[in-house]
């Protein structure tokens, strides 16, 4: 099953800092309320989860109709558990201090709309998805809790964890499948396209690309296959 798929399943069944050295190898950190904070984490992530999985688990979800508002209170509910300018900020990198406020806001904008043309606007709706939730992972200073869960699709059980950064409330700032970052993977690419352009330019690449995107018929998910998210920079 490809990354695409997984992670299209993952933003729907489970809404859907990189530096590994900040992260407690144990369930819990020492920190004084870790506990607390890894728990309220949890708790945020799993209310946006069970919030989602009610509506997509409408029968009226796969009518073509009907779907379109749904998948509107569907994104309604992402953008309120994952905080897309932080998502931006993360995969752009160091380069995101030279961004304009405004070239911020148009980039974090395009950037979540290349996410919902590749992971939502392509989900057929629920067939089976489970979310278990397995543990919590919390950071030194408690600000950051890694939750982590198993997204169970069919026969596969797919692990993947969310990271989550505490503002007014907790929001998610990467996922990781299987191992792979979406900050990560995305930030290799802009890095590139920077290297070779400027910021307006990036942001008009990242639209384009989410455009390019819409027009492909959704792939099905097969197994054995492995993949990463949609390449921008061609």
């Amino acid at each position: 099953m490809s990354v695409h798929n997984i992670l299209r399943g993952a933003f729907l069944a489970a809404l859907l800092a990189i530096t590994l050295s900040c992260w407690t190898g144990a369930a819990v950190a020492a920190a004084a309320g870790s506990t607390d904070n890894a728990g309220a984490a949890r708790e945020t992530l799993k209310a946006s989860v069970d919030r989602i999985m009610d509506i997509i688990k409408r029968p009226e979800f796969t009518d073509a109709a009907q779907r379109p508002a749904l998948m509107d209170k569907v994104e309604s509910e992402i953008r309120r558990i994952f905080d897309f300018r932080e998502f931006s900020a993360r995969t752009v990198g160091a380069n995101w201090r030279s961004f304009t406020p405004d070239q911020q806001d148009r980039f974090a904008e395009a950037f979540a709309s290349l996410l919902r043309a590749t992971y939502l606007e392509k989900f057929d709706g629920y067939t089976g998805q489970q979310v278990l939730f397995t543990g919590e992972l919390v950071s030194g200073k408690g600000d950051k809790v890694e939750v982590q869960t198993t997204v169970v699709v069919k026969d596969k059980q797919v692990p993947v964890a969310y990271r989550m950064l505490q503002k007014q409330d907790w929001v998610v700032y990467d996922v990781i499948v299987e191992g792979v970052s979406l900050v990560k993977n995305y930030r290799t690419q802009f890095q590139d396209l920077l290297e070779k352009g400027t910021a307006d330019q990036l942001i008009d690449r990242v639209k384009a690309k989410a455009e390019e995107v819409r027009k492909q018929p959704a792939q099905p998910a097969q197994s054995g296959q492995s993949g990463q998210s949609a390449p921008v920079g061609k």
